[in-house]
């Protein structure tokens, strides 16, 4: 409503209804200040884009898959392939990364490393989320006395250090891929329980969950369909965490040679052959895992704190 210019309200003693006229409605002005509807998660992707950082290490990361997937391909040079004659060659125009004391070329062993770190980062990670998820779910959705001894085992565990049960299971069991994931898992999983069953205690009380119980749902279904998913955020960003940690847990034991044996490579297992003879001057044999190893933690890293402010409900426009 707008005041009609040709009346002087001074001159009246009362408000009359001519004084006052109905605007015009723009169509344009009114859809300009309407907000557009954007799901929870396209709200997310909009506010992860922005942050140049953890789209850079998101890049870097997806192109990390690309090399470890194909990189020994288009490499010239198998990776098991020993020429002695070309031993501890610096790079060049046809061994890239060079070569080490074997004469085996450090370009395409690198990326057959990066395959088996990246799988057992991703696998254990994986082994964590099922388990932390499920027994911290069935921990805080409980309550009582079903989480409080659930919740004392929790931190039996989380009193260990981790590195020093890591050790000790690939020391009982014989070196290996199979070997190093177990050992990883054992306690791995104790940080994504104790979130999870935080996240579940806030939830489990809104109205949606009671209005599921009033109705009789059972409580696979609730976990699954009502606290679950509203859970996701927390569990993405603790799991972007959980993958590089389990990547330098990997490389520590094999550069300690407990973790992954020959004929199999990995960048702690070419990092510690490299160590000895760096002081000969080459060089290159413990660059590049180390450099890639280092990459690909910081990338996961900011991914993670990208991820963590960009599924943040408060911070939802």
């Amino acid at each position: 409503m707008e005041l009609n210019k040709q009346q002087d309200p001074k001159l009246a003693p009362d408000i009359l209804d001519e004084w006052f006229v109905p605007k015009e409605k723009n169509r344009d002005e009114a859809e300009q200040v309407v907000r557009p509807s954007v799901s929870y998660w396209k709200d997310s992707w909009l506010r992860l884009v922005k942050n140049k950082l953890a789209m850079l290490g998101l890049i870097f990361l997806i192109l990390l898959v690309v090399m470890a997937i194909f990189g020994p391909v288009i490499s010239p040079h198998p990776g098991d392939q020993q020429v002695l004659e070309n031993q501890n060659q610096p790079p060049s125009a046809e061994h890239w990364f060079g070569t080490d004391e074997l004469g085996r070329d450090v370009f395409t062993r690198t990326w057959e490393g990066a395959r088996v770190s990246l799988f057992v980062g991703v696998v254990a990670a994986l082994i964590d989320f099922i388990v932390g998820v499920t027994y911290g779910g069935i921990a805080g959705y409980k309550g009582g006395k079903v989480d409080h001894y659930m919740m004392r085992f929790v931190e039996i565990l989380y009193g260990l250090p981790y590195l020093l049960v890591v050790i000790l299971v690939s020391v009982v069991l014989e070196p290996g891929l199979f070997s190093i994931i177990l050992a990883l898992s054992v306690t791995g999983w104790v940080g994504m329980a104790r979130m999870v069953r935080g996240q579940v205690l806030q939830i489990k009380n809104y109205e949606f969950v009671l209005a599921s119980q009033t109705f009789g749902t059972k409580t696979s279904r609730i976990i699954r369909k009502n606290l679950l998913p509203n859970t996701m955020g927390p569990i993405i960003v603790q799991m972007t965490l959980t993958v590089p940690a389990a990547i330098f847990a990997e490389a520590f034991l094999s550069f300690l040679g407990i973790g992954i044996q020959p004929p199999l490579a990995s960048w702690g297992s070419m990092a510690s052959d490299a160590l000895p003879v760096i002081l000969s001057g080459h060089w290159w044999r413990l660059f590049f895992p180390a450099f890639f190893i280092s990459l690909t933690m910081f990338s996961f890293n900011v991914l993670g704190d990208g991820l963590q402010d960009a599924l943040d409900p408060k911070l939802r426009r």
